[in-house]
């Protein structure tokens, strides 16, 4: 597993080993979704000398939660709590992201204010669930965005990533991904708009490209990430042609100067996973046009992991499941030792189990 543990640049930042901590909704914030103590210590706990952590999916505005208990950075009140827990990784002298997202249609009037419909680019409605105050609840139809709309939420972006900083994020990531509200931009699936922001592909990446230049406005685009999910169907999404579209995406994204391109694999569907340990499919054709780091995600064992770094797929790899049940995942990759097993029940919400609890190797804990 050597490959794994060479030094790898993100950005400005030099990294000891490549294994990374993906972007995990684990909804456990304290009240006004403000990060909390618990947070502290979950990030903490997963922070390893010269690694890279990348922070849970944070709505950048009131209006772009789909989870109850996520925590936000839509509020100047929020950077404190956020600061505990970046000056807590930076301790353990490790890099940590900010996931900035919006979850557009995938959302529910309970976590709307004035129990408004949900945002989107298009009235299409999606068939999932959203979490709110009474639980898991079927989303509720959202309308299109404005003009107007579309403006405030690309400048929320740019607030979200001034909140980061302000909160000593080495940097942030935005949320292309598995359906949100950038997602739903790009794919035709979910966008049928005919102005502006719609219809060509080039109409339905400018909204991402907008939200990243904004970021990357506060950051520099060197320490801006994006995240994108191509072919994957989760959040009911689909596209007529996800080769051409995301290779469009990705040639843009490249011309930026970003500090990496994040790239989930179509065999993920949320925290499923199938085809377990099969080769990057998504990364291998995005590295024919993207020539700055890459983070592949989804499905990987040490193995896989290895196997693309070797291969040239990915630069970085991304472990979610297996770095839930593991805090010290990347000592125990390095020196070959079992993981322990997750508990899928414990995922979402709840209060230190499944999520604080879980053992880290006994000669790790003796060398700390």
């Amino acid at each position: 597993m050597s490959t794994l543990f060479s030094r790898a640049q993100i950005g400005p930042y030099t990294l000891s080993h490549r294994l990374v901590l993906a972007p995990l909704t684990r909804m456990r914030s304290g009240q006004n979704d403000i990060p909390n103590d618990l947070m502290v210590e979950y990030y903490s706990q997963r922070a390893s000398d010269g690694g890279l952590l990348i922070a849970e999916a944070t709505p950048v505005s009131i209006r772009g939660n789909g989870y109850q208990g996520a925590p936000g950075i839509y509020a100047d009140e929020q950077i404190a709590g956020w600061k505990k827990v970046v000056d807590a990784v930076h301790a353990k002298d490790a890099r940590i992201f900010l996931q900035l997202f919006h979850a557009g249609r995938q959302s529910h009037r309970d976590l709307q204010p004035g129990g408004d419909a949900p945002l989107a680019p298009s009235a299409v409605p999606f068939e999932g669930m959203a979490h709110t105050r009474n639980g898991w609840q079927p989303a509720s139809a959202p309308r299109e965005m404005g003009l107007e709309e579309i403006r405030v939420a690309i400048d929320e972006f740019r607030q979200g990533a001034q909140r980061a900083l302000a909160a000593g994020f080495d940097g942030v990531e935005i949320h292309g991904a598995n359906g949100y509200l950038v997602d739903q931009f790009i794919q035709d699936g979910s966008n049928h708009r005919t102005d502006a922001y719609g219809g060509s592909v080039a109409n339905r990446v400018r909204f991402l490209l907008e939200v990243t230049q904004a970021a990357a406005g506060v950051f520099g685009a060197n320490r801006v990430g994006v995240r994108l999910s191509p072919g994957g169907s989760f959040g009911g999404m689909s596209d007529s042609n996800p080769g051409a579209t995301f290779s469009y995406a990705a040639q843009q994204l490249n011309a930026l100067g970003l500090a990496y391109l994040h790239i989930i694999e179509p065999r993920v569907a949320g925290s499923q996973v199938v085809e377990e340990g099969a080769a990057p499919v998504a990364s291998r054709a995005l590295r024919k046009v993207f020539s700055g780091p890459i983070i592949a995600a989804g499905g990987f064992s040490a193995a896989s992991a290895t196997a693309a770094v070797q291969d040239g797929d990915a630069d970085l790899v991304a472990f979610g499941r297996d770095f839930i049940a593991n805090p010290d995942l990347p000592y125990r990759v390095r020196h070959n030792l079992p993981l322990t097993p997750y508990n899928r029940e414990t995922f979402y919400g709840g209060d230190h189990r499944g999520y604080t609890d879980y053992p880290f190797a006994e000669s790790a804990v003796t060398a700390a």
